[in-house]
């Protein structure tokens, strides 16, 4: 059974200040209204105020500037890179891409994902998981996970390897548009299950890149969990300094 589940007060609050961001209300290198401002705006308290800015901070919509206060800095720019984790598990084509669909099934969120599309601990969302190989090695193990009301009407639910990506799909059964992605690395060691698919003996971690993939106001609509054998990665970025 379908049910919709509405997001944290902190997450509606940082969708309608990206939408001010957007329209213009709050142009970029201005600043936001402060805390108090804001708590008397929206009837919301402290916490929630806060809550929502350092999320829009942590995406890249906001900035703390030391002696002036947080300032915008616009839709976060999407940077076309190869190798990007989150577009490849967005637009990697299953049905053409060496590995398997190992598992499709209705399973209660995990915590991060939960926190990641704003849904109580208990809630169930859709999972497939998907193993790539190359040259007859597992290299990545990507579980996707979506809330159940975007599964509907798709064949997300298929136990059959899914043609032209997850983004087309969802884009042209559902009428919606991604926007942004936003990834968090971490290392951990892997589940019994995880640690079998990869191939990976005891006491070796795994890197997790959460993608958190979102339309224009932000609302998440699938996080996907890519794990990477941590002996076999190399993280390496070049960047400018402004």
């Amino acid at each position: 059974m379908a049910y919709e589940v509405a997001a944290p007060k902190y997450v509606r609050l940082a969708q309608t200040i990206q939408s001010r961001i957007e329209d213009g209300t709050y142009p970029p290198g201005t600043r936001v209204p402060s805390e108090n401002q804001l708590v008397q705006a929206f009837g919301m308290s402290r916490p929630t105020v806060v809550r929502a800015l350092e999320l829009l901070k942590r995406d890249g919509w906001l900035e703390s500037r030391q002696g002036y206060g947080t300032i915008v800095r616009g839709r976060p720019e999407v940077v076309e890179q190869r190798g990007r984790r989150g577009r490849e598990a967005l637009e990697r084509d299953e049905s053409q891409i060496a590995g398997r669909l190992v598992e499709v099934a209705e399973v209660p969120v995990p915590v991060r994902v939960a926190s990641a599309l704003g849904l109580p601990k208990r809630a169930k969302v859709l999972m497939r998981r998907f193993l790539v190989e190359e040259d007859g090695e597992a290299v990545e193990l990507v579980s996707s996970y979506f809330p159940a009301g975007l599964a509907e009407d798709t064949e997300l639910a298929s136990a059959e390897t899914l043609a032209g990506g997850v983004r087309a799909h969802l884009e042209a059964r559902k009428k919606i548009r991604f926007d942004h992605v936003t990834e968090r690395v971490s290392a951990r060691l892997p589940e019994a299950d995880e640690a079998g698919l990869l191939g990976l003996p005891d006491g070796v971690p795994v890197l997790s890149v959460l993608v958190i993939a979102c339309d224009a106001s932000g609302q998440a609509l699938q996080v996907s969990d890519v794990l990477l054998p941590a002996d076999r990665q190399e993280l390496e970025d070049t960047y400018r300094l402004g």
